[in-house]
């Protein structure tokens, strides 16, 4: 079956799309953004008082707040080039992360359907390069499996390589990451992808003459391949400067219990900060999944600290952890960036009662049988037009507004049913609803949460079904 390429696919269904998923998740802004006549957002927010954080083998102070540039505001539809950031939004939103201290910036080749290096480098070459630190990746996990030759592999690694340095127009990238290891295959794509090519001894080089100031990777998929790559750096073969995992109070003792092949941050963090290996956090948020619980979880927030977002716990529980170098969040909107500014400028660490406090939430969030979809897109395009991110946005949504009936004799049912139909056809495009799955898998292999979306699709395609008919 033919590969639907996805800078066609972004042109036929357009920008706004992509977005749809992150604006149903939550994300999109409740207000617009107030400015004073000279064009200034008026909200308060915290100046000069954010927290930084030491890399041991630079003595770089980076922002505690990181900003991950894999969500940046889209177009409606694209322009007349085919772009699909909203570039003037990504100016205002860089130029105020700035002014407020945040300077650390996370892109990779692959974000925004291939934009987002182009983007988020035309807005940072307005200030001096060393004002900020760019972070970007070598996604080349796409080439893996394809019968390339090691030759093969290399070329076109080294040629994505050169090109995010034209993109982010810079001189030399000062956060280099191998990226999505341990998804796939295991070890087996590891050394397909760096080692068996030669392309880690190219990167460490690459380093070595200072065009890489800091190297390491981020992790999704097997533990194996993680303990894999520390046992490297302890037999000291390649020594890893940072390296990025997924972290956040749900997934730092119970990733298993939300997705059976993840790994608890809580192994992840103390492995690394026993190597004094600084920890980069993505996904402190979980795709904004920690910023829309259910009713009752933000009630416990609420109850504890009135004047605190809920995502304001999120953020505070990885930067309590001294090993923790940055929290990346992927900003879309300016109230998004302001609202974690104040989370983290400056920083007040939990303590052993807040952190308690959130093990216990933890405790009661797995019990809602929400998908551990972040919205990173992934999984897309579909070869046969599923709204995947979506689809899974509008069931996590339902779930934790109460609104996934179990049967008939529910005392909601009525409202429950209306809820799940009426928004699932206002969310989701009837010709890109799960019905359309034919469990082609080609989606499951890009997921970095290793979601069996052909699974999810059937079972919520039955759901969906069952309610229509009115036999649930």
């Amino acid at each position: 079956m033919k590969k639907v390429n996805r800078r066609d696919f972004i042109k036929v269904l357009g920008a706004g799309t992509v977005a749809g998923a992150a604006t149903m998740a939550g994300c999109g802004p409740k207000k617009p953004a107030e400015y004073d006549p000279a064009g200034h957002y008026t909200t308060e927010v915290p100046v000069g008082q954010m927290t930084y954080r030491t890399t041991p083998a630079s003595g770089d102070k980076v922002s505690l707040l990181g900003y991950g540039c894999m969500r940046w505001p889209t177009l409606p539809q694209p322009d007349a080039n085919g772009n699909v950031i909203d570039q003037e939004q990504v100016n205002r939103l860089i130029d105020y992360a700035l002014e407020h201290g945040v300077n650390y910036f996370d892109t990779a080749p692959v974000y925004v359907q291939g934009q987002s290096e182009r983007a988020t480098g035309i807005a940072l070459k307005r200030h001096p390069r060393n004002e900020y630190f760019i972070a970007t990746k070598m996604s080349n996990q796409r080439y893996g499996g394809q019968g390339l030759t090691p030759q093969q592999m290399y070329d076109r690694s080294v040629e994505m390589y050169n090109t995010s340095f034209k993109e982010l127009q810079t001189d030399y990238i000062d956060y280099y990451l191998l990226h999505s290891i341990g998804g796939g295959d295991g070890i087996p794509l590891l050394y397909e992808r760096f080692f068996d090519c030669g392309l880690i001894d190219f990167l460490v080089k690459e380093r070595e003459a200072g065009r890489i100031r800091h190297l390491g990777w981020s992790f999704h998929g097997e533990v194996s391949v993680f303990d894999h790559m520390l046992q490297l750096h302890d037999e000291g073969k390649y020594k890893w400067d940072f390296v990025q995992i997924q972290m956040n109070y749900l997934d730092w003792r119970h990733a298993k219990e939300t997705n059976a092949r993840n790994v608890n941050a809580e192994y992840l963090y103390g492995e690394l900060e026993k190597r004094n290996i600084p920890a980069v956090i993505m996904e402190p948020l979980l795709g904004g999944r920690l910023s829309n619980v259910p009713v009752h979880i933000v009630q416990r927030f609420k109850q504890q600290e009135p004047e605190r977002s809920v995502a304001s716990w999120a953020f505070r529980f990885c930067g309590t952890y001294p090993g923790v170098l940055t929290a990346l969040s992927g900003m879309t909107y300016m109230e998004h960036l302001q609202d974690n500014i104040r989370s983290l400028a400056p920083l007040i660490p939990l303590t052993e009662d807040d952190l308690n406090y959130l093990e216990d939430t933890a405790g009661l969030m797995v019990t809602y049988p929400t998908i551990p979809c972040n919205s990173c897109m992934y999984c897309m395009p579909c070869p046969y037009g599923l709204d995947i991110p979506s689809i899974f946005v509008h069931y996590n949504k339902c779930v934790n507004d109460g609104n996934i009936p179990e049967s008939q004799q529910d005392p909601n049912y009525r409202k429950a049913r209306r809820a799940f139909l009426v928004g699932y056809d206002r969310s989701v495009p009837k010709l890109r609803q799960a019905s359309h799955c034919t469990s082609c898998n080609q989606c499951s292999p890009e997921c970095p949460q290793r979601i069996d979306i052909p699974a999810q699709m059937q079972r919520i395609d039955a759901y969906v079904e069952a309610l229509k008919q009115d036999t649930l």
